[in-house]
């Protein structure tokens, strides 16, 4: 391994025999695989990891939490700008050897995505001109001036840059220096964007995540292409995404549920702003409760729930909060339909998420068929390293969700 020449840094001491996780590489360190700490680390410092005799093996960001370090180097204990610069530009060729910067009706993508590309603890979405940054660690979190001045130079060589907005406050360990807003550039509270032809309002203030779901795309175009003539049902709607979708594909009737009224009026102005005379209704309810009071089937519903579940300790209760959903949808969709069903719990695993579903199935008494997996889209890759990163799973089922065909 290579020696470290920051004797400044804090260094943190694996027990021996630890040090085996570091050479598989996974960016996450946990508190049980120290032995002791030499320095006084704070919060978002940059630490080395040093294995049982002292010799250097990765270099991170500090947190006080179970995952005592997220590791941004394996290599080499250098953590400067140019280092950031050239992760920022590894991240956006990527993309642009996707096509996402080229795509005609399409705005709106991720440019980073945490471990997947080799930043933990750093999101990055871009909405047509504006990129809002997300960050999981106060390490990241203090870098945002260095990651506004490299984005402000990179990026306009692939797409242009009008603003950058801070949208942290929700997912930082502990309150921010600053309040979420924009550290760079024009200041609107809506902002336009256009996903598959369809144009959307996006609050970046008030809305969840960075402002929108991006990792459905995909999977809303698929709604799209098998809604036309069928009755939809959106449950868990936010601001209309498989709506507009469903309803760009020809849907004879679309409803978008859920529990928040202000997501659900802007699911209406998104309606309104492509589809003024379209065959949409929106209800603001509580999800599981609503499907209590169906009386009509529909053709295909979508299932999007929030998190049930933030770790493995509430695991159980997450996956009845699931199976609850799924198999109360499978009541109410007629023969020949739709299910498309997710979960967005890291700690829900494949294997779980699918024993839910054929539990759901039998419990609802249901002939279903699962037609496919619908994972995020490609601009959110998953490191090798780290396999939690894959933490969308969805089911197309027919009679029930995650493509599911029902007969």
């Amino acid at each position: 391994m290579t020696e470290t020449n920051s004797t400044a840094r804090p260094r943190l001491f694996l027990l021996r025999g630890k040090e085996k996780a570091l050479f598989r590489r996974h960016p996450w360190v946990f508190s049980g695989a120290f032995h002791h700490v030499e320095g006084n680390p704070q919060e978002g410092d940059v630490v080395d990891i040093v294995d049982a005799d002292g010799r250097w093996m990765a270099v991170g960001h500090y947190q006080k939490d179970n995952i005592m370090v997220k590791v941004l180097r394996f290599d080499a204990p250098e953590v400067d700008e140019s280092f950031w610069r050239s992760r920022v530009s590894q991240a956006l060729r990527y993309r642009q050897s996707m096509g996402f910067f080229s795509l005609r009706d399409t705005n709106v993508f991720r440019l980073i995505n945490g471990e997947g590309d080799f930043l933990p603890g750093l999101i990055a979405d871009y909405y047509n001109g504006v990129v809002v940054l997300q960050a999981h660690s106060v390490g990241m979190h203090r870098l945002f001036p260095t990651f506004v001045h490299i984005l402000s130079e990179v990026l306009p060589s692939y797409a242009p840059l009008q603003a950058v907005f801070d949208k942290s406050s929700a997912t930082l360990p502990v309150d921010p220096s600053q309040p979420d807003g924009y550290r760079f550039g024009i200041e609107p509270d809506e902002w336009e964007i256009s996903e598959n032809g369809v144009r959307m309002l996006i609050n970046f203030y008030e809305g969840q995540k960075t402002g929108f779901f991006v990792d459905q795309r995909d999977n809303r175009r698929l709604v799209g292409s098998l809604a036309e003539g069928r009755r939809v049902l959106n449950c868990f709607g936010y601001t209309g995404g498989f709506s507009l979708a469903a309803l760009q594909g020809g849907a004879s009737y679309v409803e978008t549920v859920d529990i928040s009224k202000k997501a659900v009026s802007l699911c209406e102005r998104n309606v309104q702003r492509n589809f003024p005379s379209a065959p949409h209704r929106g209800v603001a309810a509580d999800a599981l409760k609503y499907l209590d009071t169906l009386q009509d089937n529909f053709d295909l519903i979508v299932l999007d729930p929030p998190a049930f579940t933030k770790n493995h300790k509430s695991l159980q209760q997450g996956l009845r909060g699931y199976r609850n959903i799924n198999q109360k949808a499978l009541e109410h969709i007629a023969h020949g339909g739709y299910l498309f069903t997710f979960s967005c719990s890291q700690a829900v695993s494949k294997e779980a998420f699918q024993t839910m579903i054929f539990t759901s199935s039998a419990n609802a008494r249901r002939q279903v068929r699962i037609v496919r997996t619908l994972p995020h889209a490609a601009d959110h890759p998953v490191s090798v390293y780290h396999p939690e990163g894959e933490y969308l799973k969805g089911l197309l089922r027919m009679r029930s969700v995650v493509h599911l065909y029902i007969i």
